[in-house]
């Protein structure tokens, strides 16, 4: 696996490097051995699945408050989606700003989103299968959110939103005194 920085302090994706046959091809999706050092000694402890079915649909942007922050890394396993990402990290040097990926199913490639990040994707085609694995255990408590169209953070979504849940559109947008979490 290879493990890249991007423009973002403290995220990466991650591509992994599939051996090919004429039978098919093999792909590490994790190794706790080759991603120990951006785990900063964390176990994943929770695997989601999600499918989307409507090109254009939006999942986020969605966190988890200390003590339940959590470390997600997301792979897209059939489709492609927009994977997006924001610092939300009091006193980073790229609080506020976020990070967009494409992420296919050929492409392979994995977002590395750390904790005090808020996460969420645009499907860029029908019936989209992404998989998450957690440092945490989804915790309702200590759930947040930022709402996916906030001013202040001006994602740039590559199409039209198509559908997003009432939870996900009714995020109150943040307001300038919000200093950001505290790790």
């Amino acid at each position: 696996m290879r493990v890249k920085l991007v423009s973002i302090r403290d995220a990466f994706v991650i591509e992994p490097e599939p051996i090919e046959d004429d039978r098919g091809l093999f792909t590490r999706v994790f190794c706790q051995n080759e991603l120990n050092d951006i785990l900063h000694g964390e176990n994943i402890v929770q695997i989601n699945h999600s499918v989307t079915w409507q090109k254009g649909a939006i999942r986020g942007m969605h966190f988890q408050y200390p003590p339940r922050a959590e470390i997600k890394i997301v792979k897209c396993l059939r489709g492609s989606i927009f994977d997006v990402m924001i610092d939300l990290r009091k006193k980073s040097p790229t609080f506020l700003k976020w990070h967009g990926e494409v992420l296919t199913s050929e492409n392979m490639k994995m977002m590395y989103i750390p904790e005090g990040f808020a996460h969420g994707f645009q499907t860029l085609e029908k019936d989209c299968e992404i998989l998450y694995l957690h440092t945490e255990f989804y915790s309702p408590e200590y759930e947040g959110g930022v709402r996916y169209d906030d001013p202040m953070i001006e994602i740039s979504w590559p199409l039209a939103v198509t559908d997003i849940s009432k939870k996900d559109q009714n995020y109150p947008l943040l307001s300038p005194a919000f200093e950001g979490i505290s790790l």
